[in-house]
């Protein structure tokens, strides 16, 4: 069985669908989906899904593209959620540096007070690092909480190596589908296998396979509830975009498995068993049958 260790299944482009989502995913041999939040407006939502589908399992956190709009008391409120219900980590939380309109300071305060909390309850973080994997290892260092996974992972070897040596996992999915994502790929090829875990990040980063169309058709059509107060440009990006879903994991782990030399099968283990070590309280989230 493999393991999406991350997937926004609350996202309006699943709306009315998030039954079928699982369904399909645990037909394709997906045991266990990792759902972070991103805002204290969707703790609620994660809760609930997390609730309604056992092999759904939460982590919350405030993402750095939502911290402009966050507030200091969301922190209580995220400090409560932690103290009164499951989670298996702090997350999504991070910096993102490559939208240039995003208020970095106030990014690195969220980032910072996330940390302490993580800290606190001493659980693992879920890391957004787009364009910060520097800045980000500064302030892991500075303030040391027992690893987590650097999601959807895109840096150096060298930058690998030293969130390796804090003790993270990193996140790849779909973007290692991509025979032009040839650096991406050379890191997937020669990481320490106790170091790699699978994501999809859906409904984002699509593979390769699904821009080229399924055997079984396209990919699933947006909900007309994904696209709220979209402008006319917006509203056309949204309907063509791809969406990318928990069940497609086992494709992209054998993409894996070929840059690897190995078996899917031993992906599916090595990649499970990377996320129940980072991951711990994983192994409280039955698999349904």
């Amino acid at each position: 069985m493999f393991t999406d260790t991350h997937c926004h299944l609350d996202a309006a482009e699943f709306d009315g669908a998030q039954a079928e989502v699982v369904r399909n995913a645990q037909a394709a041999g997906v045991g266990r989906i990792v759902v972070p939040s991103v805002a204290r407006a969707n703790f609620d939502a994660v809760r609930a899904l997390c609730a309604q589908y056992p092999n759904c399992v939460p982590a919350y956190g405030i993402h750095p593209m939502y911290a402009d709009d966050a507030l200091p008391e969301d922190l209580d409120v995220l400090r409560a959620i932690l103290r009164e219900q499951p989670a298996i980590a702090v997350g999504e939380i991070g910096l993102d540096f490559f939208v240039r309109h995003y208020d970095r300071a106030r990014q690195e305060y969220f980032f910072v007070e996330q940390l302490k909390l993580a800290r606190e309850f001493d659980l693992p973080v879920l890391l957004h690092i787009r364009r910060a994997q520097d800045v980000i290892l500064k302030h892991l260092r500075e303030h040391k909480v027992r690893g987590g996974i650097a999601h959807a992972f895109n840096g150096s070897r060298q930058q690998a190596d030293e969130f390796i040596k804090l003790g993270f996992k990193l996140g790849f999915g779909g973007a290692m589908t991509y025979p032009r994502a040839t650096k991406l790929r050379e890191l997937a090829a020669t990481l320490p296998a106790d170091s790699i875990v699978l994501e999809t990040d859906a409904p984002d980063i699509p593979p390769e396979f699904l821009e080229k169309g399924l055997p079984n058709g396209q990919a699933r059509p947006l909900s007309p509830n994904s696209l709220p107060q979209a402008g006319e440009r917006d509203e056309a990006l949204l309907r063509n975009k791809i969406v990318n879903e928990p069940q497609y994991l086992p494709r992209m782990a054998q993409v894996l498995a070929e840059l690897r030399g190995v078996s899917p099968e031993e992906i599916a283990a090595m990649t499970t068993a990377n996320a129940l070590s980072v991951l711990p309280k994983l192994k409280l989230f039955v698999i349904p049958a």
